[in-house]
């Protein structure tokens, strides 16, 4: 009777799904949402059968761990606040995924020390209690208090039906985050997850299986955080007490049950921990973090005539994306005629546009192919059980499917990359790479599929998850190979833990809805919080088309997005014939296009910093609230509003004919309303006015945004004069990098870090001082201009005895040194200072 009303709900679901994308424009045709095969549930009284300690062995860096059942467990204290802990068969060898990119670790200071069956091993941040009969982990705190603890009375943690399971307790206060690209809610807290990487076109906010597998998430238990990544590339489950308030577990269909616990407190002090051990973003090109432009269905003629308008409307953007139609008949690494034109590219070329061509894994079955030639003769496929070649259908037609997890065919794959290198494109895009088979079982290959060789054979099952990852490596090696010292950029579609070491990720083809729009904020949010800052969505979305209301919403958005693209499904696929291009929507909307998409390349130094934070210490530009404010819990829920890097707080307007919303406002800071300058104390909830063309945004008080002036793309003037938009209330400081934003240099030292600080000294006196922390860059920088928020006319401005002059307006301001300019109207002071000024500069007033 449960798998008849199971059956019954997603006929329901599905037809319901089905009208939905038709009142948006999305035929039926177009409705492709794939699951893949039926998930298997662990058998929990096998699980309840647990293992027992036999005999201990003390370890370099922690203890084995003889276990009944022919078991063997290995408990290693990689850090201080660092833990991995595996369960094998006995005589089997504790192994690393791809995922993991630190395997070499300085095993901290610890002891070990046995009472009454319980083993421990203390450092000096946690705590890590080994239980022995029956066998369980228990992790404190260095003041004794649990961080986690296995759930006993459910099994503990092993193998059930050879799968491998981990149970743990929870209460109801305790909240999940992570997990990956997901549907839904922000906090995962009573929720079924799947990992599974998925074709799921047209998703809903309920679809259990997306693209991406990142079996990671951040534990919030009392205002402490704790991780804990399930290394395991099978199709993993996560149930987030979504059976019981008393516990969650997780488990998968096979493999090795190998897990990594790691404490914070703070949630970055997690996120810092896990990416050191999986690996962190290198730091963008400058020119990535700008608009991108994208539709599957351009041509050559459209590609380079909105690229033409873009520049006529002077609405910045900097790049163009070559979708499946650039290629001759789908087949990879070819161009069809019009789009290999030498005076298409020239064009762009012309305009400072960057260029970035789509790539899907899937290779054209075709004796007459030069691909397909090499990758047969050195058996690069992944191959059926009987050993032959596995093909299966996708856009070229049938077609086979480079087998990734061999060394030499990453290899091979990046060296043809120089193919699309030499028309001049600057960035690949991999899509399909799930990988996507249209006529495979669940929309993929068999499960038996086979890849690699000799003992190193893993089937589908198994390398599914992994994938997009190893295509992404071999992606990023192209670049090595081809562009020494160039930045790569890679996007993907698919991943794994580990893939931000090699790709950026946009999250698959959402749809042109209310709901897609709402639910891409806390989408975003949770995929920065497993380790991946670089995402974004389509703006306006994929499938389907926006009316005019919506496409504003979204770009408003979109601008703040750390991965800006509109990108737009073939008109083949929609009954709605509408351009998805800022000016497509008429006057009023081209209007708010530009104003928001001015404003981001207006703070790209302040982005451009987020990312260089993000590259450091994988902390996330676009933030759930909860990121920043963890002892708030009034933040623990918010799925409609999110951080822009340290200081900016976005709160879009995301509900249809909306022209207001209520926000929070955390506690602990106060907050300047960034278009009326209006400032509030946190720990309030306010009602914000926002008519079409406004999308709330609030600063941090206290905080400096550095901004430069609007340009067409990012690198059509050298950054001379750099805004330090602050908005004082005691003090503020603000540690500023640059770089080339395009070679690896930096990697060689080739960098500036500049300290700025403003101090309101006393009520009479602002100052201003910089300290250069590092110099090895050949900056263009010849000013500062402090842009000082809700102040009143300054009696003086000096720099020792250097006096500065007062001059008519902001332009002039910022195009004479030693100057300052104040708008009595907006109450703001604009002050400029010359970046080699050595001494502090006063601002004074006069009975402030």
């Amino acid at each position: 009777m449960k798998e008849k009303s199971f059956a019954l709900h997603k006929a329901i679901v599905s037809v319901a799904l089905v009208l939905s994308l038709v009142s948006t424009g999305v035929t039926p045709s177009a409705l492709a949402v794939t699951q893949p095969h039926p998930d298997e549930p662990l058998n929990k009284e096998e699980a309840k059968e647990m293992l027992a300690v036999e005999s201990v062995e003390e370890l370099d860096n922690g203890i084995k761990l003889n276990l009944d059942q022919d078991q063997v467990a290995f408990v290693r204290l990689f850090d201080k606040d660092l833990v991995k802990v595996s369960v094998l068969e006995e005589g089997r060898e504790e192994s690393y995924s791809p995922g993991i990119a630190k395997k070499d670790w300085e095993t901290p200071d610890f002891k070990l020390e046995e009472k009454d069956r319980t083993l421990s091993l203390k450092t000096d941040e946690i705590t890590i209690l080994v239980n022995q009969e029956p066998f369980g982990i228990k992790m404190l705190d260095k003041e004794g208090n649990v961080i986690n603890e296995d759930a006993m009375s459910n099994g503990g943690s092993g193998y059930a039906d050879d799968k491998p399971y981990v149970f743990k307790e929870t209460d109801e206060n305790e909240n999940f985050y992570g997990f990956g690209e997901q549907s839904g809610e922000l906090n995962k807290r009573g929720d079924s997850l799947g990992m599974w990487n998925t074709d799921a076109y047209g998703y809903a906010t309920d679809t259990k299986y997306l693209y991406t597998a990142i079996p990671f998430f951040i534990g919030l238990k009392n205002e402490k955080a704790y991780g804990i990544f399930f290394d395991n590339t099978h199709r993993t489950y996560f149930e987030m007490a979504s059976e019981s308030d008393d516990y969650y577990y997780f488990y998968a269909d096979g493999g090795e049950l190998t897990y990594y616990m790691m404490y914070g407190p703070e949630i970055q002090d997690v996120l810092d921990r896990y990416s050191e051990l999986t690996g962190k973003i290198d730091k963008p090109a400058k020119w990535t973090l700008g608009l991108h432009q994208s539709k599957w269905g351009y041509t050559a003629e459209e590609i380079d005539d909105i690229a033409s308008t873009y520049r006529e409307k002077e609405i910045p953007i900097d790049t163009m994306h070559f979708d499946i139609d650039y290629m001759r008949e789908y087949r990879v690494f070819t161009w069809a005629d019009d789009y290999a034109d030498p005076e298409l590219h020239n064009s762009l070329d012309s305009m400072n546009f960057h260029k970035i061509a789509i790539n899907d894994p899937a290779v054209k079955r075709d004796e007459d192919y030069a691909i397909y030639q090499e990758g047969t003769e050195n058996d690069h496929w992944a191959k059926n059980p009987d050993g032959s070649t596995y093909f299966g259908e996708v856009w070229p037609g049938e077609s086979a499917f480079p087998d990734f997890s061999k060394a030499d065919t990453r290899k091979w794959w990046a060296e043809n990359h120089d193919i699309l290198f030499d028309k001049g494109i600057d960035g690949i895009w991999n899509d399909m790479n799930e990988p996507a088979v249209f006529d495979g079982p669940f929309k993929t290959m068999p499960l038996d599929t086979e890849f690699g060789e000799g003992d190193d054979i893993k089937l589908h099952s198994e390398y599914h998850n992994l994938y997009g990852h190893d295509e992404a490596e071999a992606t990023y090696d192209a670049f090595k190979m081809h562009k020494p010292n160039e930045r790569p950029f890679v996007l993907t579609r698919d991943m794994y833990a580990g893939t931000q070491r090699y790709a950026a990720l946009w999250t698959g083809d959402n749809l042109s809805r209310w709901d897609h729009l709402q639910m891409s904020i806390p989408m975003n949010n949770n995929v920065g919080l497993s380790g991946q800052p670089f995402v974004g969505n389509d703006i306006g979305g994929f499938g389907g088309r926006p009316d005019a209301e919506l496409f504003a919403r979204w770009i408003e958005v979109g601008a703040f997005l750390p991965f800006s693209r509109i990108h737009y499904d073939s008109d083949k696929k929609t009954d709605v014939k509408q351009g998805q291009e800022p000016w497509a929507f008429g006057p009023e909307v081209e209007e708010i296009s530009k104003k928001y998409i001015e404003l981001r390349y207006e703070l790209m130094p302040y982005l451009y910093n987020a990312f260089n934070e993000a590259a450091e210490s994988a902390s996330p530009v676009q933030q759930p609230l909860v990121y920043q404010f963890q002892e708030d819990e009034k933040t623990y829920d918010i799925n409609d509003q999110f951080m822009f890097g340290e200081s900016m707080m976005i709160a879009p307007v995301v509900e249809e004919g909306a022209i207001s919303r209520e926000l929070y406002l955390p506690e602990g800071e106060t907050w300047v309303d960034f278009w009326t300058g209006e400032e509030f104390e946190g720990n309030q909830t306010i009602t914000r006015e926002a008519d079409l063309d406004t999308m709330p945004i609030y600063v941090k008080k206290d905080s400096i945004i550095p901004s430069r002036e609007v340009q067409q793309y990012t690198d059509e003037k050298p950054l001379e004069n750099l805004i330090l938009d602050t908005y004082l209330d005691d003090e503020t400081s603000y540690s500023f990098y640059e770089d080339d934003g395009a070679t690896e240099n930096y990697k060689d030292g080739d960098y500036n870090i500049t300290n700025f600080t403003i101090e309101q000294k006393n009520k009479n006196m602002i100052e201003f001082s910089r300290d250069l922390e590092v110099q090895n860059y050949d900056s263009h920088i010849s000013s500062y201009t402090l842009k000082l928020h809700d102040q009143s006319a300054p009696s003086k401005i000096q720099a020792a005895s250097s006096k500065y002059k007062e001059v008519n307006s902001v332009e002039e301001a910022k195009d004479t040194q030693e100057s300052y300019f104040f708008d009595e109207e907006e109450e703001v002071l604009y002050v400029n200072v010359p970046a080699d000024e050595k001494k502090k500069v006063q601002i004074k007033f006069s009975g402030k």
